[in-house]
């Protein structure tokens, strides 16, 4: 049974995934910055056995107005000593270990399951990889609702390594993020490129040095190699860069490309090759591999791949589906909903999403989600959302017989979205674009918003 954590980025955070393993179930831990709403929304699809929480938050949970069991570890009598007496349940390696959600195009978000199995795989091919020992000091970034902590948390565990949970106010401050580093002698990073790139842009090392960094991986989005090529320059000549790429049902990663000191600056970084176990498969439209150089959806087999998404079938069989390669027994490939290519080198080039899914921040933003908590909100307009590219925001297209202002906007979608799932700019229109069907017409309001 699920059990979800609903905690700030803590050690007690992690004491609970791990206690919740101990006991045989799979955990999910909740973002406590989202909207009560959201929070509900995701216990009810997910109807937890328990939820562990504290002081601080519990008010929240009775707040979602549901008949749920809730574990308050400030309540709990606190114990320094091992009960001998306590027998875990012993798990399978297939058998779920955690939940993350990820955004649902219906409003609900979709919780992605992964095995105990897809985890040991990760962590041993990275612990190979690169070279990680008990000696690694792993700087934090990224949230624990977010697939890349994942490998901080497990590196931890797996070798006996030591994580530093590194103060959100210190990314604000980067140059004191800088210090952090220094001062706990932090060797390994796994963070998104925005942060790389505010601290290239800043040019921060131009007065402050981090000796001490000797692994720097990134994810989650496009890593711009104008900006990393600032971090090659004034880091130390072995530090290894690692190009790590996956979505959530992909536990982590399944593409990697270690970054030489030969990159163009002007071309894109490659997503690289496979990591062990796993399989990559660029399909045309017609289901079809593609030949070198040509573009497709990029597809995933192997062992990283999720068990799918917690109660709902419809949308498992929609993407983990059949590999129309292989005519002979059943195998699951994962459709990522991303367009790639294979260059001559046999390294992977990734393009962009197929879809409305975006990537904001590191973060998998699906506009459609967006846009139906907006229409729930503001039910007197018709709106569509949409990605401006280059200036990397969040548009939101709307007609209304009334004025709404920006800040009313951001106010009230306060209470039901993610701080960065709530749109930068804002475009009144007295009539929006029709298609023959009568639906919006998406794509002639998505050139307008990219110029294209």
């Amino acid at each position: 049974n699920p059990v979800a954590i609903y905690l700030p980025k803590t050690n007690d955070a992690i004491a609970s995934f791990l206690g919740t393993l101990y006991s045989g179930n799979c955990y999910t831990p909740l973002d406590t910055k989202n909207p009560i709403p959201r929070i509900e929304a995701i216990l009810k699809a997910l109807n937890p056995s328990c939820i562990i929480t504290n002081d601080r938050f519990v008010s929240n949970i009775k707040k979602c107005n549901l008949d749920i069991n809730i574990i308050n570890l400030d309540e709990l009598e606190q114990k320094n000593t091992i009960d001998e007496s306590f027998n875990y349940q012993k798990c399978i390696d297939t058998d779920p270990a955690y939940i993350l959600h990820t955004s649902g195009s219906t409003g609900v978000p979709k919780g992605v399951v992964i095995s105990h199995l897809s985890i040991i795989d990760y962590i041993n091919w990275v612990v190979d990889t690169f070279d990680i020992t008990e000696k690694e000091k792993i700087g934090n970034q990224t949230p624990f609702i977010f697939d890349m902590s994942t490998l901080d948390i497990y590196l931890m565990i797996f070798k006996g390594a030591t994580l530093f949970i590194i103060p959100e106010q210190k990314f604000i401050f980067p140059a004191t993020l800088l210090d952090y580093l220094n001062e706990n002698k932090i060797n390994f990073i796994f963070w998104v490129p925005s942060v790389l790139v505010n601290i290239a842009n800043l040019k921060l090392f131009d007065s402050i040095k981090i000796p001490t960094v000797k692994k720097v991986l990134f994810g989650g989005e496009v890593m711009p190699p104008k900006h990393l090529s600032y971090w090659v320059k004034n880091l130390d000549k072995n530090v290894v860069y690692g190009n790590m790429y996956g979505p959530t049902e992909i536990t982590g990663t399944c593409v990697c490309h270690i970054v030489d000191d030969t990159f163009n600056e002007n071309e894109s970084l490659p997503i690289g090759k496979p990591c062990r176990n796993t399989d990559i498969l660029v399909l045309n439209e017609k289901d079809e591999l593609c030949k070198v150089g040509e573009k497709g959806e990029l597809c995933v087999r192997g062992s990283s791949l999720a068990l799918g998404y917690w109660n709902n079938f419809e949308k498992t069989n929609a993407v983990f589906v059949q590999n129309p390669l292989n005519k002979s027994v059943p195998e699951r490939i994962y459709r990522t909903g991303d367009i790639a290519f294979l260059n001559d080198k046999g390294e992977y080039i990734y393009i962009g999403r197929k879809d409305f899914q975006i990537k904001l921040s590191g973060y998998r933003i699906d506009l459609g989600e967006i846009e139906h908590c907006i229409l729930s909100v503001f039910d007197t307009i018709n709106a569509g959302v949409f990605f401006d590219k280059a200036k990397n925001e969040i548009v939101l297209i709307y007609e209304s017989k009334n004025e709404i202002s920006v800040k009313d906007f951001r106010l009230k979608l306060a209470h039901v979205l993610s701080k960065h799932m709530i749109p930068t700019r804002y475009i009144k229109m007295d009539i929006l674009p029709k298609s023959t069907t009568g639906k919006i017409d998406r794509a002639l309001l998505n050139k307008k918003i990219n110029n294209t």
